[in-house]
C-alpha cells in the first residue's frame, strides 16, 4: 500500500462514523410515501361521509337486527350516529393526534348511549368493525381509481387504520360496560327504594305497579312479611317466594302467599302464614317474626310492622315466632307502658317480696300457667310436691288479690306475667 494512503488510514482522528443501513432511508420514503397515499384517499373520503353512512347503515340493516329495530324507533338519530362516528375515523387519518381526544369523546358516548338503549354490545362492536371495514375499503377503491400504481403504498399504513379500529373497539366496549354497571346499580337501587317505601308504608298509590313489577310480585296478591334478625332463614322455597330487603339490624322477606282472591298457596286454609314456604328456620341464634297476613301490597307497610312485633317476643336465643300464634305476647308488646302498669297493679305485692322468695312464688306460678292449671305436673317440673305447689299457688292469691279459680283473674295474672317476662329483656 501506498506509505500516504496508510498514513491517512492510520492517524485519522475523532470518532469512526457508523454506517446506517440503507433499509431505513427506505423505509422513511416509503412511510411518507404511503401517509401521502392514505392522507389523498381519505379527503375524497370526507367529502362523501354521506354515501359512506349510507352504505355502511345499509349493511348493518341486513346484518343486524338490533340495528334494524333502531333504524325503525329512530332513523335520524342512527344515521346522525353512525355519521359522526366516521368522521371521526376519517379525519384521525389525517391528523390523529389533533383528532385523538374528539373521537375517543364521540366513541364514549356512542357506549354509553347504546348501553342505555340495550342495544347488545355485540351489535354495537360489530357495527363499529364494519365501519373499520368499509373506510379500509373505500381507501383502497379510491386509490385504486386514482393512481392505481399506489396501491401497494396501503399497505404500510394497513396496520395503523386497524389498530385504530381495535382501540375504539375496546373503548365503546369499556363505556358500554362502564354504563351497564352504573345502569344496574341505579336499577337495584331504585329496586330497594320501592321496596323500603312499601315496608316503611309511604309508597305511593301511583308507585304499586312499577313496585310490582320491579319486585317480581302481583299488586294484589296475599303477602306476609317476615322480620329476621341475625341471619336469614335457610329455606330454599321462601328465597323462592320472596323479594328480600336488607336491613342494618333487621332482614324484611316480602312472602306471597295466595293470589288476589284471598286463597292461600298452602295446604292449611285456616291459617295463612302456616305455609311450607315459611317452615325454616335460620342459623343458631337467628331470630324470626311472621306477621300476620295482608291483602296487597299497599298494605305491606302494615304487614312489615306486624312482623316487627312478632320479632319483639322472639325469645333472644334465637327461634321463631308467629304473631297469629301469640296474640296475647303481642298485644302486651304492642302497648309497653300498659304492660308495665298491668305487671305493677296484679304482681306488685309479689314484686316486692325478698328476692329469694320472690323467684320462688313467680317461678310456681309460670310452671302452673305452662302446665295448664295441674299442680302435679307443675311440681314435677319444680322437683316438688304437688302440695307444695297449691300451698305457693295459695300465698300468691293472698299477696295479689286474685282468685286462680277466677277467669277474669287468670286472664290479668297471665298477661301480668307475660308483659313482666318481655319488658324485663
Amino acid at each position: 500500500m501506498h506509505p500516504a494512503a496508510r498514513a491517512r488510514t492510520t492517524f485519522r482522528s475523532g470518532p469512526t462514523p457508523v454506517p446506517q443501513p440503507r433499509s431505513r432511508r427506505i423505509r422513511s420514503l416509503i412511510d411518507a410515501d404511503a401517509l401521502r397515499v392514505l392522507h389523498r384517499a381519505a379527503r375524497v373520503l370526507l367529502d362523501d361521509l354521506p354515501d359512506l353512512t349510507d352504505r355502511l347503515l345499509a349493511v348493518l340493516r341486513e346484518q343486524e337486527p338490533a340495528y334494524r329495530i333502531a333504524l325503525e324507533n329512530d332513523d335520524a338519530a342512527t344515521w346522525q350516529e353512525v355519521y359522526r362516528s366516521l368522521r371521526h375515523s376519517v379525519t384521525s387519518l389525517l391528523d390523529p393526534r389533533g383528532t385523538r381526544e374528539a373521537a375517543h369523546r364521540c366513541t364514549w358516548r356512542i357506549g354509553v348511549t347504546r348501553a342505555e338503549q340495550g342495544l347488545p354490545l355485540d351489535a354495537l362492536l360489530h357495527a363499529f368493525r364494519l365501519g373499520g371495514s368499509l373506510v379500509w375499503q373505500r381507501l383502497v377503491e379510491e386509490t385504486t381509481r386514482s393512481e392505481p400504481e399506489d396501491i401497494r403504498l396501503l399497505v404500510h399504513v394497513a396496520t395503523d387504520v386497524w389498530n385504530f379500529v381495535d382501540e375504539h373497539c375496546t373503548l365503546v366496549a369499556d363505556a358500554y360496560r362502564q354504563a351497564e354497571r352504573q345502569l344496574a346499580w341505579r336499577r337495584e337501587n331504585r329496586v330497594r327504594l320501592l321496596a323500603a317505601a312499601l315496608l316503611d308504608g309511604t309508597s305511593r298509590i301511583a308507585d304499586l305497579p312499577e313496585t310490582a313489577e320491579r319486585l317480581c310480585l302481583p299488586e294484589h296478591g296475599r303477602y306476609v312479611v317476615v322480620a329476621v334478625a341475625g341471619g336469614r332463614p335457610q329455606d330454599p322455597p321462601l328465597a323462592e317466594r320472596a323479594y328480600w330487603h336488607s336491613g342494618v339490624d333487621v332482614n324484611y322477606g316480602i312472602v306471597l302467599i295466595g293470589d288476589a282472591g284471598g286463597r292461600e298457596s298452602d295446604e292449611d286454609d285456616h291459617d295463612p302464614t302456616a305455609t311450607p314456604a315459611l317452615t325454616g328456620d335460620g342459623p343458631a341464634g337467628c331470630r324470626i317474626g311472621v306477621g300476620s297476613a295482608v291483602t296487597g301490597l299497599a298494605a305491606v307497610g302494615d304487614a312489615r310492622r306486624l312482623a316487627d312485633l312478632a320479632l319483639s317476643i322472639c325469645p333472644p336465643e334465637g327461634g321463631t315466632v308467629r304473631l297469629t300464634e301469640h296474640l296475647p305476647e303481642a298485644l302486651v308488646a304492642s302497648r309497653p307502658e300498659l304492660g308495665a302498669t298491668l305487671t305493677e297493679r296484679v304482681l306488685g305485692p309479689l314484686l316486692r317480696l325478698e328476692p329469694a322468695d320472690r323467684d320462688v312464688l313467680l317461678d310456681t306460678l309460670v310452671a302452673w300457667f305452662a302446665c295448664e292449671g295441674s299442680a302435679q305436673r307443675a311440681g314435677e317440673r319444680l322437683y316438688c310436691h304437688r302440695n307444695t305447689v297449691l300451698n305457693r299457688l295459695r300465698r300468691c292469691e293472698q299477696l295479689i288479690g286474685r282468685s286462680l279459680a277466677r277467669p277474669h283473674d287468670v286472664v290479668e295474672i297471665s298477661l301480668a306475667l307475660t308483659a313482666r317476662r318481655l319488658l324485663r329483656r
